[in-house]
């Protein structure tokens, strides 16, 4: 519900229409993409979720069977063919390490992210006929070729 109100909020100055679908399982997802791969201009963005987590390769292969470009918030996605990915960098919040080292998740503060990584997939990119500026790909902080 988080990520549907800051789009819904974010999406107007941008001139984006927000279309935004409830899945919960393959079949949704399947539908949705084929959906918007009817429209023009249209692209998807897949925030964080667990189905979508769970069906990645499904979901990155309906994106590039309908040429739907695709942004998701995890780079797994990407580099299995995805787009781009904009995520917060899990390692930086000193999560993983403190939880390693034998501290209880439950015990540790929230703490919001402070560093972001894009993740740009030049194949793909080619594939859906995009041209990816230069200063975009500059500013990315991996970029799949």
């Amino acid at each position: 519900m988080f990520f549907r109100r800051a789009f819904e909020a974010a999406a107007p100055p941008l001139a984006i229409e927000p279309l935004v679908f409830t899945i919960h399982g393959l079949a949704d997802i399947d539908r949705s993409i084929a959906g918007l791969a009817e429209q023009q201009n249209t692209a998807v963005l897949f925030p964080p979720d667990l189905t979508t987590q769970a069906l990645r390769e499904e979901v990155v292969a309906l994106a590039a069977r309908h040429r739907l470009p695709a942004i998701y918030t995890d780079a797994m996605f990407v580099k299995i063919g995805g787009l781009a990915s904009y995520a917060p960098d899990r390692l930086e919040s000193g999560y993983v390490d403190r939880i390693l080292r034998g501290e209880k998740a439950s015990d540790l503060p929230f703490q919001q992210p402070t560093k972001f990584e894009l993740v740009i997939n030049m194949k793909t990119a080619k594939a859906l006929g995009l041209t990816i500026p230069e200063t975009l790909l500059v500013a990315a902080d991996e970029v799949i070729e």
